[in-house]
């Protein structure tokens, strides 16, 4: 059995004095693809920026054994996690390839360009548009250009928040397909938050279902994908 990579306790979470996440506890396991289900406003997004360090959050959340709750979101990156958020998460006013360097801040080795050639293979178009700002990209290109930027820390974990926000549909396949071989092909774990919850449930090992900021329903991909009241307020099935 892997072992747990990330393990969260009684999380509780908001902002100022609004309580958004009301002590939840979840894990995920070293190489699996997790995702979270939920309605608008039922935490998902919380969670993610909780877990990335971006709001006063209370409670345990143990990355390899070792306590984030507290620290800063730079720290955070440099234990091995990458957040993706909602709305691309790119440096606009930055041409494609120096959203690329800043994407490896955190490293000091020498193999960062070959890297970047690497994910130029992986999404051509993003090579095309190297020295175009990434504000000036379409909304696909610049999802490509988010996970780029993110996969380039070589993270351990990978937090998505909503991916196919605003996708073309075809664009959204091709996406969910990369992320299932990043995972298949480098053992990265994923903790995906996504509103496309067949897709996100076909890539997934297991899942959780929030519901107004509490853990409501969890299970495995294939058992929630086959959930009755998950398929009809979910699925559209």
């Amino acid at each position: 059995m892997s072992e747990r990579m990330l393990d969260v306790s009684n999380l509780t979470a908001g902002y100022g004095p609004v309580s958004v996440l009301r002590g939840i506890d979840f894990h995920v396991n070293e190489g699996e693809v997790v995702v979270i289900l939920g309605a608008n406003g039922a935490g998902k997004t919380t969670t993610l920026r909780a877990l990335s360090g971006m709001i006063d959050t209370a409670g345990s959340v143990k990355f390899e054994g070792e306590e984030l709750v507290g620290q800063p979101p730079p720290n955070i990156v440099r234990k091995g996690i990458a957040h993706i958020p909602q709305g691309r998460g790119t440096f606009p006013e930055l041409s494609v390839e120096d959203n690329l360097h800043v994407g490896a801040y955190i490293r000091n080795d020498n193999e960062i360009d070959a890297d970047i050639e690497k994910w130029y293979e992986v999404y051509p178009v993003l090579k095309n548009r190297r020295n175009q700002t990434a504000g000036s990209l379409s909304g696909g290109e610049q999802q490509m250009l988010a996970v780029a930027r993110a996969l380039m820390s070589r993270p351990r974990m990978v937090l998505l928040d909503e991916p196919s926000l605003g996708l073309a549909p075809f664009l959204v396949q091709d996406l969910f397909q990369r992320f299932g071989e990043l995972n298949r092909d480098t053992g990265t774990t994923l903790l995906v938050v996504e509103q496309n919850a067949q897709l996100a449930l076909g890539i997934a090992h297991r899942g959780y279902v929030l519901e107004a900021g509490q853990i409501a329903i969890q299970g495995s991909a294939d058992d929630l994908m086959h959930d009755d009241a998950i398929r009809r307020a979910y699925l559209g099935v």
